[in-house]
Order: structure tokens, then sequence, then C-alpha cells
């Protein structure tokens, strides 16, 4: 019985310890673990260089970009300068006749005063001509209703002999470039008078 129960433990005992081949951690096992390990190195070292290269090429781009916007802005700022000074040079050109006439009205020997307010006249009327080529219109008042958009009502005016906000008066001429308000006319406006009613001016400031 004794010799039995020996043999028995001694069997159980060396079935517990067997081990598979390469799991002693010791064998073939841990090698084909490093192995495995050595070979995702280079693969891992490859990926940082092409995001590097990546990273590089778009750097680049960016600052080219960088470069033609900031061409491209000083550009624009330039041609928009020669467009202002080509204009601004049409201008004054159209305006130069007209120094020219007020030149000769100061060289001229002395005359009447109505020869002087005629020469006056045609000077105004060739300033005038100029500055509509530019597109500078006046604003129309005399006979007008009032339009609070274009008029500036200086003094309101009862009368029996207009209609209400009728623009009475033309203080101080309005003009228009295009479409553009560059200062409104200062006019006076009538308020209709009833009857009976005695007559009064009122200004507003």
């Amino acid at each position: 019985m004794i010799t039995n129960k020996s043999e028995i433990h001694m069997e159980q005992l060396d079935v517990g310890h067997e081990l598979p081949a390469g799991q002693d951690g010791t064998g073939e096992g841990q090698d084909a673990e490093q192995g495995i390990t050595a070979g995702e190195a280079p693969a891992a070292g490859g990926d940082l260089e092409r995001a590097n290269a990546e990273c590089n090429a778009l750097q680049n781009r960016l600052a080219r970009l960088q470069a033609e916007f900031e061409n491209s802005r000083k550009r624009a700022v330039r041609e928009q300068q020669e467009f202002k000074d080509f204009a601004l040079a049409e201008a004054l050109k159209s305006m130069l006749p007209i120094m020219d006439s007020l030149d000769r009205a100061l060289q001229a020997p002395a005359q009447t005063l109505e020869d002087f307010r005629s020469g006056i006249e045609l000077i105004r009327k060739q300033f005038e001509d100029a500055l509509a080529k530019l597109g500078l219109t006046q604003v129309p008042t005399r006979g007008e209703t009032f339009d609070p958009r274009v008029h500036e009502a200086i003094e309101i005016v009862e009368t029996a002999s207009a209609h209400d906000n009728q623009v009475l008066e033309e203080l101080q001429r309005g003009y228009k470039l295009r479409d553009r308000l560059l200062r409104p006319a200062m006019v006076r406006i009538a308020r209709k008078r009833e009857h009976g009613s005695e007559p009064e001016a009122r200004s507003e400031d």
C-alpha cells in the first residue's frame, strides 16, 4: 500500500510540472516575442519620417500662400492709389481752363462794372459745366416740395400763396455727386395760412 501511494504521488508531480515547449520563460517563446518587437520598430520609424515630411511640405505651402496673399494685397492697394491719382488728375485737368479764364480776367485792363459782371458769369458757367462733367448736380429747390433727404429747412413762412411744405426760397445751394448727397440745400418752406389768421414767420435752428 505504501509503495503504490508513492508511485501515484510521483506521477502527479511529473504531470503537474510538465510545460509545453517554448513556454518555460527561457525558451523559444521569448525569442519569438523579441523578434516581433524588433520587426515593428523600423515600421514605426518610417511612419514618423513620413509624418515629418508631410508637416514640412504643409509648412512650405502655407508660407508660399501667405507670401502670395501679401503680394496680392500690396498690388491691390497700389492699383487703388493709382486709380485715385488718375481720377484726381482728370478732375484737376478740367479745372485748368477756369484758372486760365480767371488769370485773363485779372490781367485785363479796367472795365465797367457790367463788363466785369458779365465776365464773372461766364467763368462761373464754365466752372459749372466742368463740375457737371464730373457728375456734380444741383439739388432742385424753388417750387419743389420739401424733401428732408436733400433739403434743410432754415425757416417756415406762413403764406396763402403756396402749398404746405413748398420751398419758397433757396438760401444755400445743395449738391449731389451722382446719387450721393454732398450737402443739403438750405431753404425756406411754406406753411399754408388759414383764412383770418395773422401772418407770422418762425425760424428753426
